[in-house]
């Protein structure tokens, strides 16, 4: 549940902030009638995410079991390079996001309410596709069969409309640089068990080699229905007995993008060379 919370909280504060940007740039140019627009561009995007996220629980829900491993193998592995994307391009763009909805705005209002909700649309259905993907993928990889997951997410999505209503209100501040970069850390953890369930699907279903050949199996000392054994799987994948191949992707995955992700979320912006320190021009 808690890594399920964390992404619909990182997510639909995600979205929370594009569409208060949006709302507050509109009041700010006086432009109130094209309002409509962008609640019903991000409603709408919310009905797709949702028949989204139903489309994949119960598409393929009649096919054989080695099917269904082969589509969940993929669509996992798809999802972990969707989040990948999502968290480097927050990390990148989080301090010049309001800049750049604020400049498509611009072309949009020109163009009238169905421009403005056309952006609202993609930018809050980007989230909330992703989202769908993920919590699918992470629940799949949970093995969890009850509401679990779903309240997780609720529970962070909800958290995350009252935090973006309180930071449009000025209610709160909050330092989105480190809150995007602590929580892409631990979504990297988690996209790592992701991508070894992913690849323990694909094993099920006979494409990768190497379902018996375990690389470890610490089952003795922690039990899958143990609580602690289930708290690993439900937040991290994890699971006791490991393939090689598993333990191969997950070490290939979280070793490099985590040491990319930190170095690219906490690096200090450039500072301009002062004038006195600057070498002088030829010539001069």
């Amino acid at each position: 549940m808690l890594a399920n919370f964390l992404i619909g909280l990182r997510e639909g504060l995600e979205a929370a902030l594009v569409v208060g940007i949006l709302v507050a740039y509109l009041v700010r140019l006086g432009r109130r009638d094209l309002l409509p627009a962008v609640w019903a561009g991000a409603a709408a995007a919310a009905v797709i995410s949702l028949a989204f996220g139903a489309a994949l629980t119960f598409g393929p829900s009649r096919l054989t079991f080695e099917a269904q491993e082969a589509i969940g193998g993929f669509l996992s592995i798809a999802a972990v390079g969707l989040l990948t994307w999502m968290i480097f391009w927050m990390a990148r763009t989080a301090r010049h996001l309001k800049a750049d909805l604020q400049h498509q705005l611009d072309s949009a209002v020109a163009g009238g309410r169905r421009s403005v909700g056309i952006i609202a649309l993609l930018a809050v259905g980007r989230e909330g596709l992703e989202t769908a993907l993920f919590l699918w993928a992470g629940a799949r990889a949970a093995g969890r069969t009850s509401a679990g997951p779903l309240v997780g997410a609720g529970i962070g999505l909800a958290a995350a409309v009252l935090l973006g209503w309180a930071l449009y209100r000025g209610a709160v501040r909050l330092d989105l640089r480190r809150f995007f970069g602590w929580t892409g850390v631990f979504l990297v953890v988690v996209a790592g068990g992701v991508l070894a369930y992913g690849i323990h699907d694909l094993q099920e279903a006979g494409i990768l080699p190497g379902l018996g050949n375990l690389a470890f199996d610490v089952s003795p000392a922690v039990p899958p229905t143990s609580w602690y054994g289930t708290l690993l799987k439900g937040v991290f994948s994890f699971s006791p007995a490991t393939t090689w191949l598993e333990a191969i992707a997950w070490v290939l995955y979280v070793v490099p993008v985590m040491t990319l992700f930190v170095r690219t979320a906490w690096a200090r912006p450039a500072r301009p060379t002062p004038a006195a320190a600057r070498p002088a021009a030829v010539g001069a």
